[in-house]
């Protein structure tokens, strides 16, 4: 038993240092090769800080475990908006006046609409995988266009310039970068099979489901990078930062995540994610959109709300089991 929470927390610091890792080694790289900060942040960090959610899904679907790699993405949905979006919001009021991030955010619930409709699937096919990574391809191919067109009207940087900035303050030298990246990615890889393993022995031990273990603990675990981000931002008030870091990471967990793993390894879909956590998700996304559409500032009323109302549904998986 204490060697499964063990094999859990050391996933999640495996997890935790092998994201670091890999998005600031990648984006030292795509510096130091004269990318623009507008493909870094948009491709780059998105990709990286979302690459624990990959590792996880996937390890979790070809092992068996297709719960697992759903409850991830749902549940890392959810953990966004109401955990990270809500403490952040707490510790700074975060300024709201970007259009473009109002525009990913419907980008964001459109995406969460998609996977709800998929789950009726009963299965998240290849198909459906290869549909979700078309959809991606799309909307980073509209995203680039839209933002190079704003950055050639107006001077000053788009969020997802600044979300880059965020992770590129330190530079580092080409040879240690590559070594980062590397590292990163071998990081994630064990940090995946020691908490998947990990998850599933608690599951099985405690007689939770697997559904619920990856709607919380592993949701929670994979959402570090994403935390990360958001509390040092908020503290340096980079609101913009914040919200394209959560909004970004949400639409990357669908249209990435889900389409790569689907891909490989197809998910199978229980019936508490099409009656249960799906909708719920796709609920707390339009409110999330809601909130963007028409609040200039997401406040520290809306945060200790967004909060509240993850204590509650984290309260309702306990008692469901």
């Amino acid at each position: 038993m204490l060697l499964d929470f063990g094999m859990v927390a050391a996933g999640l610091l495996l997890l935790f240092l092998g994201g670091e890792g890999l998005v600031r080694g990648s984006v030292a790289i795509a510096t130091r090769l004269g990318i623009s900060k507008l493909v870094v942040g948009m491709v780059i960090v998105g990709f990286g800080t979302s690459a624990p959610e990959l590792v996880v899904s996937l390890q979790a679907a070809l092992a068996g475990s297709p719960d697992i790699a759903l409850g991830n993405v749902v549940g890392s949905n959810i953990a966004n908006i109401l955990l990270i979006l809500g403490i952040a919001a707490l510790l700074s009021p975060l300024g709201n006046s970007d259009g473009g991030i109002r525009r990913e955010a419907l980008v964001m619930l459109l995406a969460a609409t998609a996977l709800v409709a998929a789950l009726w699937y009963g299965e998240i096919t290849r198909l459906i995988g290869f549909a979700l990574l078309a959809g991606l391809a799309l909307h980073l191919a509209l995203a680039f266009l839209k933002e190079r067109k704003s950055r050639e009207d107006i001077a000053e940087g788009t969020a997802y310039e600044h979300e880059a900035d965020e992770v590129s303050d330190v530079p580092l030298k080409l040879p240690i970068a590559i070594i980062a990246t590397l590292a990163g990615l071998g990081l994630l890889v064990a940090g995946a099979e020691l908490m998947v393993e990990g998850a599933t022995a608690i599951a099985r031990d405690f007689g939770v489901s697997e559904a619920v273990i990856g709607l919380t603990i592993v949701a929670v675990g994979t959402s570090l990078p994403e935390l990360a981000t958001a509390i040092v931002a908020a503290i340096r008030r980079h609101s913009d930062v914040v919200l394209a870091n959560i909004v970004g990471s949400n639409i990357f967990n669908v249209l990435a995540i889900l389409g790569i793993t689907a891909t490989i390894a197809p998910i199978g879909v229980s019936e508490r994610f099409l009656l249960i956590d799906g909708p719920i998700m796709l609920a707390i996304t339009l409110l999330a959109f809601l909130v963007l559409l028409r609040a200039r500032t997401v406040g520290r009323v809306i945060g200790s709300g967004f909060l509240m109302l993850y204590i509650g549904y984290i309260g309702m998986l306990g008692y469901m089991g």
